[in-house]
């Protein structure tokens, strides 16, 4: 990395925002949707046009079948394991070869979220006071040989999340809900004789799933419909080699695999189209491009090579840049699902009182962070409270309880100084911000906070630690007092939306971990974890998200956190893309699954 100054790398930051904010201004200005890519500046021939895509569909009635859809990326998946992926776009492109019970619909925008039948013949039948759920497998479900997806299939690939000691790292929402006494120890040390003893999941026939919770949970469908939940064959099960070369059960299945190099896959002949409502299958093949440099990768997307990033997460400066400048009809500027923010560990000194906490809040410049992650449109609006605006309960920034889109957003000096009286440190205090080698923009975040809480005697050190190796440090609360590490930039999208899968990992007490954990500011708090409690019990979605703001409200109330910005991309999508649109379900991302080529050449 390019050692720079930190007062030059700010005025980088401030100029590429600007150039930026006035690229998308005359973007938004200018002329409609038309076939040459939007007003206010260069397309390429047969783009859709600015935002043509975020949240509604472009170009649907010119998808042809055929072709290689050709995704490029600047990051491998952390597993292609349908039990082991835990990155968004790994979740959004599994679906091309494993299939759910239940999944999101192919809709764009906040209908993209909503639940609707996959490998079942309907939504699950509910009974005994939300405690019993009852599935029925459509005719003609197949693998890539042929055999049939059976309820044991179904059955055993949940099993799988159990074997935490060889398949670490995907979600475990499904093992806390139907074994929350860890009394099942997994697949592979099962002594039943078909390694089926999960007593939670019954299949009393080949097309029948029934699924008992020891008790009820608002959410578990949701659960359902993740990736974890898809079914594995026992006979195909490689354990820990497994994301080398899944088993599929959806339209392609795969042909080769290079780890961080390149992946293909190919049409599944034995998958058929009247057995899944949700799949259309457009491409022959599906490609995935690695890259080690973003901007290299952004100038073979703007070039032609390929057709969409599969990362989702907003070009490159250098990259966007350009493409604002020529390309704007083929870009979208989508709301992620994500909150960017700094969480305050309450193991590191002064940080256990909120009055310090506060002060860091009131002293920021929240203009200035907002700049550094890339201005209003590029980074997203400031973000004023907890909760992302695609999870039901979200107030967005009508929800302020800090000001800081208002009044304090350039932040409030003399209010932070009340506050570090407050807290027994009136001359300030030093404190260290960690935050991660690989994401410049974090980098660039942590040294705008860093400049303006110097102003209200706070000084400052920045650790930047291997990005790759977050678990180990700042997911081990031991490692983290140890460092100092008072102030920790990071960010959080849904699992699925709602309070349950964006904030049970990061505000319950119970979900405090040795390692791996995610509640890094430690909460416990009584009313919090009782206010979930009260969540997963209620069935009324009115009241779920009644219950959702509350929850938020008491998260802010604490001073744990200082959110940054709710988060926007600028994505780019080519002009070979038809039947392109983006979904609430993958938090702002292009649904992947239906993607098709205007031309199959």
């Amino acid at each position: 990395m390019t050692t720079q100054r930190t007062s030059g790398r700010r005025k980088q930051a401030v100029a590429a925002a600007a150039v930026v904010a006035a690229l998308l201004t005359t973007a938004a200005c200018g002329g409609g949707n038309d076939g040459n890519g939007g007003g206010g500046g260069g397309s390429k021939t047969g783009a859709a046009g600015f935002d043509a895509a975020n949240n509604k569909v472009a170009q649907a009635s010119e998808a042809k079948k055929g072709g290689t859809l050709k995704f490029a990326s600047a990051q491998d998946a952390d597993s292609w394991d349908t039990t082991r992926g835990y990155y968004g776009m790994m979740w959004n492109f599994s679906r091309y070869y494993s299939r759910q019970l239940v999944t999101n619909k192919t809709e764009p925008g906040k209908a993209g979220a909503e639940l609707t039948p996959d490998l079942a013949t309907e939504l699950a039948k509910v009974t005994d006071g939300g405690k019993t759920y009852t599935y029925t497998l459509r005719d003609d479900v197949t693998w890539e040989d042929g055999k049939p997806i059976t309820s044991k299939d179904i059955k055993y690939g949940i099993e799988r999340v159990w074997a935490q000691d060889v398949l670490s790292g995907g979600p475990t929402y499904l093992k806390e809900v139907l074994d929350p006494d860890g009394k099942y120890q997994g697949p592979y040390k099962d002594k039943d004789k078909d390694h089926l003893g999960l007593k939670a999941i019954d299949t009393p026939d080949d097309k029948t799933i029934v699924f008992h919770l020891p008790k009820a949970n608002s959410d578990f469908e949701q659960m359902l419909s993740l990736i974890s939940a898809s079914p594995v064959r026992q006979d195909m099960d490689t354990k820990s080699k497994y994301g080398q070369h899944p088993f599929s059960s959806g339209p392609y299945k795969f042909a080769s695999y290079s780890p961080g190099k390149d992946l293909k896959l190919v049409r599944n002949t034995e998958w058929k189209q009247a057995s899944d409502p949700i799949r259309k299958a457009y491409p022959d093949e599906i490609t995935i491009k690695f890259f080690s440099n973003a901007n290299d990768m952004d100038q073979r997307l703007i070039a032609g090579d390929y057709d969409l990033d599969l990362n989702q997460t907003g070009m490159s400066p250098q990259g966007r840049q350009t493409a604002l400048k020529k390309y704007k009809g083929n870009l979208d500027n989508p709301v992620s699902g994500y909150v960017r923010y700094a969480v305050f560990p309450q193991s590191v000194k002064p940080f256990d009182n909120i009055h310090c906490r506060n002060a860091v809040i009131y002293g920021a410049d929240h203009v200035s962070l907002q700049t550094a992650r890339g201005g209003p449109v590029a980074g997203g609006d400031i973000g004023t409270n907890m909760l992302p605006p695609s999870v039901p309960g979200a107030e967005g920034q009508k929800y302020d309880p800090f000001e800081l889109a208002t009044a304090n957003k350039n932040g409030n000096v003399e209010k932070a100084r009340e506050e570090l009286k407050a807290c027994g440190q009136p001359n300030g205090f030093k404190t260290t911000i960690a935050v991660r080698n690989n994401k410049p923009v974090e980098v660039a975040t942590a040294e705008s906070l860093q400049a303006s809480l110097k102003k209200i005697g706070v000084d400052v050190q920045i650790d930047q630690y291997d990005g790759s190796q977050t678990t180990g440090i700042i997911g081990s609360p031991a490692n983290v007092k140890k460092k100092g590490y008072g102030i920790i930039i990071m960010g959080w999208g849904p699992d699925f939306p709602s309070v349950q899968g964006f904030g049970l990992p990061l505000w319950n007490s119970k979900y405090i971990l040795q390692s791996g954990n995610n509640n890094y500011a430690l909460i416990k708090d009584k009313a919090i974890d009782g206010l979930f409690d009260d969540y997963v019990n209620e069935l009324d979605d009115a009241k779920k998200a009644e219950i959702a703001t509350q929850i938020n409200h008491k998260v802010m109330e604490g001073g744990y956190y200082m959110p940054f910005v709710f988060e926007r991309f600028i994505n780019w999508r080519s002009d070979r893309l038809a039947n392109v649109y983006t979904s609430a379900g993958y938090s702002g991302m292009y649904d992947f699954v239906n993607l098709g080529l205007k031309s199959s050449k």
